[in-house]
């Protein structure tokens, strides 16, 4: 029997990212790793799964102590595929990223990343996606792995409430002025496209745009933490029911 932790690892970038090599290598003193991952970019994914047509899945390194799986679909097919078809247990952990770009606010319902981490979630496994506010595929990953492997650890000692993961974001800077528990931030993004032409004159459009905070601003949310030097780190929740709302429509009902 092996009593060493078990923690999947996957991401939306893909398998060869380097944001997932390097939090691979920060968790390995943690556990057992398997790393199942898309085998490109992923990005912008959400909760999206392949249904109309199949997937496939290799295994492309083997150590001890460490597995990485190149997949064919979305970053919650990895979820999926690995628990039901590859582990042989229930893995103690799964850490999304780390994540090429922020995920901060309404990005965490756009994101592939945080997305394969709701969908552990929902398999009952603690669950953590970890992004850096930088798009380099060369960024420094120095402060979210220190923080991601804090957090890590905290996670597989003490576990999470059912129904609930973790978001955490870092900001692009060398060191961060601590971590802030904090509140998605209420906003939307603005000016989303950019026009253009292609090479026969049709108009085709780029996805831009800037993200704003919607008034009013709460003085806890992540985007201002990250706007100040602090990484955030926000709980999430897999059910989306509006409780204060359905109470309301109750006493209508009655």
């Amino acid at each position: 029997m092996n009593n060493r932790p078990l923690i999947l690892i996957t991401n939306d970038d893909g398998v060869d990212a380097k944001g997932i090599k390097e939090l691979t290598k920060c968790l390995r003193d943690l556990g057992d790793i398997i790393v199942f991952a898309p085998d490109g970019a992923r990005s912008g994914m959400s909760s999206a799964i392949t249904s109309n047509i199949p997937i496939k899945y290799k295994l492309i390194k083997e150590e001890e102590g460490l597995k990485v799986y190149s997949c064919t679909g979305t970053p919650v097919d990895c979820v999926k595929l690995a628990i039901n078809e590859v582990l042989d247990r229930k893995p103690d952990l799964l850490a999304s990223g780390i994540n090429h770009g922020g995920n901060y606010a309404i990005c965490v319902q756009y994101s592939g990343t945080m997305g394969a981490a709701a969908e552990g979630c929902i398999f009952g496994i603690p669950s953590l996606g970890v992004s850096l506010l930088d798009h380099l595929p060369d960024a420094d990953f120095n402060e979210c792995c220190r923080l991601g492997h804090e957090w890590a650890k905290w996670i597989i000692q003490n576990g999470l409430p059912d129904g609930t993961y973790l978001n955490l974001n870092v900001p692009n800077i060398p060191q961060v002025k601590g971590l802030k528990l904090c509140r998605q931030a209420n906003g939307r993004w603005t000016n989303e496209f950019k026009r253009s032409e292609n090479g026969t004159g049709e108009p085709v459009f780029w996805l831009t745009g800037s993200f704003e905070n919607i008034e009013p601003i709460q003085p806890d949310n992540d985007t201002l933490a990250l706007d100040n030097g602090y990484a955030s780190l926000v709980p999430c929740k897999i059910d989306v029911t509006d409780y204060d709302f359905l109470a309301k429509l109750r006493e209508v009902e009655k």
